[in-house]
């Protein structure tokens, strides 16, 4: 097959799409992909997951289980666990966890066995794309030596890009489709070929001239987050000092219409991207013999912030003259983010853990999480009810949930420690209002 055969069918033809991880970022795409028409294999390890997909269910917060169920009736979505099948797709998406080690250090073995899997099964015409998010270099030192050992020329025989997944879970506006997909090929061909299949189901690709440029693009933007937030937890921490109310200030800061972006703090970092990709290119950067001082900097301050959580509910108890030791804390949402149901590296968990070290009888409500099993690390949540809020001897707010009745807890609340000053407009509205804003509600605000 000529090479502008082969762009085309990538372009129009009959193309089976396989997706290689079927959780937060694998399962949307296979939906993406099999509503635009395509044939979807889904390749898991987990029969569950397998097991649910088959059934026409999502297991994903994200993705409707309509949806699934429809693709599933159309007959354009399978899912499995044979790697085998792999040899059924033009394309394969790697969309696999790609975690720190305990050191740090990037931990890419669920991408080199999706790699070693391709491999085998790996035929002329197929183009791969990894999707997971690793350190520049990736596709082309860990993927292509795997793929070019079976004797085929990249960009010829077979196409490789690197595209990373941009999704935010949660987020009511950008999802899969409408959020610009960067890609980048080995060679000019295999960025062609990655373009002309993505485009069938994504509003806009976004080409740029290598793997290279397409890993460090996913890593500079959460990079820029973590610094940002860093910076702004920083600032909270002085102002806190100050007795400034540093929501206040961001606010006032944020009415220049130029030079100033606007971060918020909170009780720190979560999830599996902002934490965890930039010690990806920290990682590249020690291994050329360079030191990432914002990089490392920006971690150490956000790593800070759920003892600073802490340290406000060690400081409510002290004004209510009760110790840590033994007073009951109830956290509310384990999420790291509001509305979701993941608690990847969710600042909750230290809050849980550091509590627990002080002796406190700390619980936790989340309504999308019944329990957390992180680590070696066990909670079962609680109900939320009148008693269990007039009960606690301090509530800590750590992650902002749209369903929580922010009012209620408030008024039943002994203390309040309020991580996102989702309860600021209540306190003021009340006359509780506090110039640190952490503590909206105790004994040291008259309330």
């Amino acid at each position: 097959m000529s090479d502008s055969e082969t762009l085309e069918r990538f372009k129009t033809g009959n193309v089976t799409f396989g997706v290689v991880g079927l959780g937060y970022v694998g399962l949307p795409l296979a939906v993406e992909v099999g509503k635009a028409g395509l044939r979807v294999l889904g390749l898991d390890v987990q029969p569950q997951v397998v097991e649910t997909v088959n059934r026409g269910d999502s297991h994903i917060q994200d993705v409707p289980a309509a949806d699934v169920a429809a693709l599933r009736d159309a007959g354009v979505l399978e899912a499995t666990t044979d790697p085998a099948r792999l040899a059924e797709c033009d394309v394969i998406s790697i969309c696999v966890p790609t975690p720190l080690g305990k050191t740090r250090d990037p931990d890419i073995s669920y991408v080199l066995d999706a790699g070693r899997v391709i491999a085998q099964v790996l035929r002329p015409g197929q183009l791969v794309v990894l999707e997971s998010t690793t350190y520049p270099g990736t596709t082309r030192e860990v993927l292509l030596p795997l793929f070019e050992e079976r004797g085929f020329t990249v960009g010829t025989d077979f196409f490789l890009c690197f595209s990373p997944e941009r999704v935010d879970p949660g987020n009511p506006v950008w999802h899969t489709r409408n959020t610009p997909k960067v890609i980048g090929g080995i060679t000019a061909a295999c960025r062609e070929a990655g373009v002309a299949v993505y485009e069938r189901f994504i509003d806009e690709m976004v080409p740029v001239s290598s793997p290279e440029a397409a890993e460090m693009t996913k890593l500079l933007e959460n990079t820029f987050r973590a610094v940002n937030i860093a910076l702004v937890n920083e600032t909270a921490q002085i102002a806190d000092r100050l007795g400034v109310d540093v929501w206040e200030v961001i606010e006032a800061a944020a009415t220049k219409p130029f030079g100033f972006m606007k971060f918020t703090p909170g009780p720190g970092l979560g999830g599996h991207c902002i934490p965890i990709d930039p010690h990806y290119l920290s990682w590249k950067m020690r291994t050329m013999d360079y030191r990432t001082r914002f990089i490392e900097l920006a971690s150490e301050v956000n790593a800070e912030m759920p003892r600073f959580v802490v340290g406000k509910v060690q400081e409510a108890l002290n004004e209510a003259e009760k110790p840590v030791k033994g007073s009951r804390v109830l956290v509310l949402g384990a999420a790291y983010k509001p509305n979701i149901d993941d608690v990847r590296e969710s600042p909750a968990i230290e809050i849980l853990s550091e509590l627990g070290r002080l002796g406190a009888r700390a619980a936790y409500h989340d309504p999308y999480i019944p329990e957390i099993r992180e680590d070696g690390r066990e909670w079962t949540g609680v109900d939320l009810t009148d008693e269990a809020l007039s009960e606690a001897d301090c509530v800590v707010l750590v992650t902002d949930h749209k369903v929580f009745d922010l009012e209620r807890i408030f008024r039943l609340s002994r203390i309040l420690v309020d991580s996102r000053n989702a309860t600021a407009s209540i306190a003021d509205r009340l006359g509780a209002g506090s110039p640190q804003r952490w503590i909206v509600k105790g004994l040291a605000l008259g309330s």
